[in-house]
């Protein structure tokens, strides 16, 4: 399928979008559905800042930077779409859509609309949305991508050292 690493992005984004707006439309700020048990709540929150809530109210740093983000990824992919394993188009498909995805609510609102919430034990994860999840999801393929593709190179050169010269086998 061409350029199915856009319609992954696509995908996505809308999804995430979609999530969004029932939450913002269907819970008030805090309200939370049990779904298994204490471990995992449908929690109504917003994030003003980054992952984990980090840099809250920074709204004009996060869209800049993430339009520097997006141009980037976007460039990327044209460059390697030829070349470059499935796994590795499929996690920037991720990243685009994730990005895209909390880029839109910051540009409108100035904040995130999370609403995953995962506890373990005492411990309560920070909670998160679709977009995140597709972000670091992508991020995952394209490190796993990164590592195959060090260790094939590895693999090459040191098949080319191993090989014998030919012009110093050859004798007279």
């Amino acid at each position: 399928m061409r350029f199915y690493y856009y319609w992954i992005a696509l995908f996505v984004f809308v999804l995430d979008y979609v999530t969004k707006k029932i939450i913002a439309t269907q819970l008030e700020l805090g309200e939370q559905i049990s779904v298994i048990g204490n471990f995992f709540l449908i929690t109504s929150h917003r994030n003003r800042g980054a992952a984990f809530g980090i840099l809250q109210g920074q709204r004009l740093f996060f869209i800049i930077i993430t339009i520097v983000i997006l141009i980037g990824i976007v460039w990327y992919i044209q460059a390697v779409r030829k070349s470059a394993k499935p796994w590795l188009l499929v996690g920037l498909g991720l990243v685009l859509g994730g990005a895209v995805g909390n880029f839109l609510d910051r540009a409108r609102f100035g904040e995130v609309v999370d609403f995953l919430q995962f506890n373990f034990g005492s411990y309560q994860f920070p909670i998160f949305n679709v977009a995140d999840s597709g972000i670091v999801c992508g991020v995952i393929l394209i490190l796993i991508d990164t590592l195959l593709s060090s260790r094939d190179e590895k693999k090459a050169r040191d098949g080319e050292d191993k090989e014998p010269n030919n012009h110093e086998q050859q004798t007279v």
